[in-house]
């Protein structure tokens, strides 16, 4: 795909005719005008293709929040998931990875770490006992000033 153009040209256009004929696969570059497009007002900068064995594409995100922002830079501010949300209401006191993810009733360790955990801290809503060793087998959770406010928030109706 031509960035300036959009005009598409598919390595192989015989296998891209065939996806898009079963339905495996959509008109080559669809999306594309949309990442050039919003990629730079959301971003600040074009995206950047790299092409090689693996097509990639890097969109660059601002920090949510940052201090410094550039006049008229909107400040973006994360909504908290129900996922987390969900896991702020079970918490109570300081509490084990393990502890928390039994009283949600989940299993899959990587789900958990990825849709909840990692989302909360940051976030903020949740702070490590250990914040220097993470990965410490004694490693424990416990809610922040601005989790217990985000709980409170959400009890009151807000």
């Amino acid at each position: 795909m031509n960035p300036e153009t959009f005009t598409p040209f598919p390595k192989n256009p015989v296998i891209a005719a065939f996806f898009r004929q079963i339905g495996r696969a959509d008109e080559l570059g669809s999306g594309m005008r949309r990442m050039m497009r919003y990629g730079k007002a959301y971003g600040g900068a074009d995206p950047e293709m790299i092409e090689g064995d693996v097509f990639r594409i890097i969109v660059k995100v601002p920090e949510f929040g940052t201090a410094g922002e550039g006049p008229g830079t909107p400040e973006v501010t994360p909504e908290v998931t129900p996922e987390v949300l969900k896991m702020l209401v079970v918490m109570t006191g300081e509490m084990t990875r393990g502890e928390i993810q039994d009283k949600l009733g989940l299993k899959d360790e990587k789900h958990f770490r990825e849709s909840y955990q990692q989302v909360a801290v940051k976030l903020g809503l949740i702070e490590m006992t250990i914040p220097d060793k993470p990965r410490s087998s004694k490693q424990k959770y416990r809610l922040t000033e601005k989790g217990r406010l985000e709980l409170d928030k959400r009890k009151r109706g807000g």
